[in-house]
């Protein structure tokens, strides 16, 4: 017999283990010595101490499922449990149920971190929800295109909820993205039907345009394109290929018109300077003629100024009222002269003066009197009452003679 710490082989060939239960029957050994059985088994032990040792490795190191490691433990503790193997047994056991705690505490962990990925996937998901549903109702059509295809990518980047979470905040991530490609379609549909209403408008005003660019009534003509270009502002943007066309002709109309206009008034404005140049020197010569001394002759030489003066054109508009002032100056004068001569010469205007300056002169005569008669009475209110009269009637009789003096007496 034959035996070591961890087993024995009996007289009749039978290899036992010891166990913390007592001896197992390993097998029967007959082909060799009894150390050579225990030689055997003892190696089946470092066997599995080594398939332990690799499994303990796999679950420490790698990302070995709890339901493979479990397999793998099952398939270890049923060799142990056979007992094939002579060596500490129950050694294995405890390393198989440490390895058993291992895997569970792995597959707790792997589940919470599973369960915080999911709750975080859930988060960025309802996130990019409720950015798509806000960015649905933007105008921002471009940018908010580009960030709506961009969220895209993003949920493609993260993990699968359960079925029906997914599927529901799928369902209205799409829904934003439709109802934004569906107002973004309208808001452009809408768009090129307002370009096509302003190419025709702008179509319409580009020929009217055309039409009045040979136009040499200066005026009207350039009232109108004014409001043309009024209207052409009004009318919106026509499409890109459309709208620079158009602009050109438009433009080029217009030119046409003022360019022609142009070299008219400025044939015009040195003609008018001319004009103003002739006008001065009437200006100057009538102006000679004040003081008048002689009426009729101021009266003829102006007549022959303003005939001359009205065979002259116009002058330029911020030179009109100051040359023409002068003349009307002139012209008042004349006319002042004209009055102050009627006045003296007229003998019925001559004759209402004097009398009227008789009759004065009298009045006065008369307070006089009744007022030295008051005094030397002794009545000095009645006098003063008649002073203040006298005042009166003086100041009056003073502006008749006056005016007598103008009529030359």
């Amino acid at each position: 017999m034959s035996s070591d710490p961890w087993g024995r082989v009996d007289e009749t060939g039978t290899v036992y283990v010891r166990t913390a239960d007592g001896e197992k029957v390993v097998g029967s050994w007959q082909a060799g010595t009894p150390e050579e059985a225990l030689a055997y088994f003892e190696r089946k032990y470092e066997g599995l101490v080594v398939e332990i040792g690799l499994l303990e490795r796999r679950v420490r190191t790698t990302d070995l499922s709890a339901k493979d490691a479990a397999v793998a433990i099952d398939h270890l503790r049923t060799q142990i449990e056979e007992h094939h193997a002579v060596g500490d047994l129950d050694a294995l056991r405890v390393r198989l149920d440490k390895l058993v705690a291992s895997v569970e505490s792995r597959r707790e962990e792997r589940k919470a971190a599973k369960a915080k990925q999911t709750d975080e996937a859930r988060k960025a998901k309802e996130d990019l929800v409720a950015e798509a549903e806000q960015l649905a109702q933007s105008d921002q059509w471009r940018s908010a295109g580009e960030r709506l295809r961009a969220l895209v990518d993003t949920w493609k980047g993260l993990p699968r909820l359960d079925r029906k979470s997914d599927d529901e905040l799928w369902h209205r991530f799409s829904h934003a993205r439709s109802a934004f490609s569906k107002r973004r379609k309208a808001h452009f549909a809408s768009l090129d039907a307002q370009r096509e209403d302003a190419r025709k408008t702008k179509e319409r005003l580009v020929a009217e345009a055309e039409s009045l660019s040979k136009s040499t009534d200066w005026g009207p003509t350039a009232a109108r394109y004014r409001e043309l270009m009024a209207e052409w502002k009004a009318a919106g943007r026509a499409q890109r290929e459309a709208e620079d066309d158009l602009w050109n002709r438009f433009r080029g109309a217009q030119d046409i018109f003022f360019g022609a206009r142009g070299e008219v008034f400025a044939e015009r404005d040195a003609e008018q300077v001319e004009n103003l140049r002739l006008k001065e020197e009437l200006a100057d010569e009538a102006e000679k003629l004040v003081p008048v001394t002689d009426l009729k002759a101021a009266r003829a030489a102006f007549r022959s100024v303003n005939e001359r003066w009205e065979a002259i054109g116009h002058v330029p508009r911020d030179s009109r009222s100051k040359v023409e002032g002068r003349m009307h100056a002139v012209e008042r004068a004349i006319q002042e002269a004209e009055e102050a001569e009627w006045r003296r010469t007229n003998p019925e205007a001559r004759a209402r003066a004097a009398g009227l300056t008789g009759q004065l002169q009298a009045a006065v005569d008369r307070l006089r009197e009744q007022i030295d008669a008051a005094r030397a009475a002794g009545n000095n209110a009645k006098a003063d009452k008649l002073a203040r009269e006298l005042e009166g009637r003086q100041a009056l009789l003073d502006q008749a003679l006056k005016g007598l003096e103008e009529f030359g007496g």
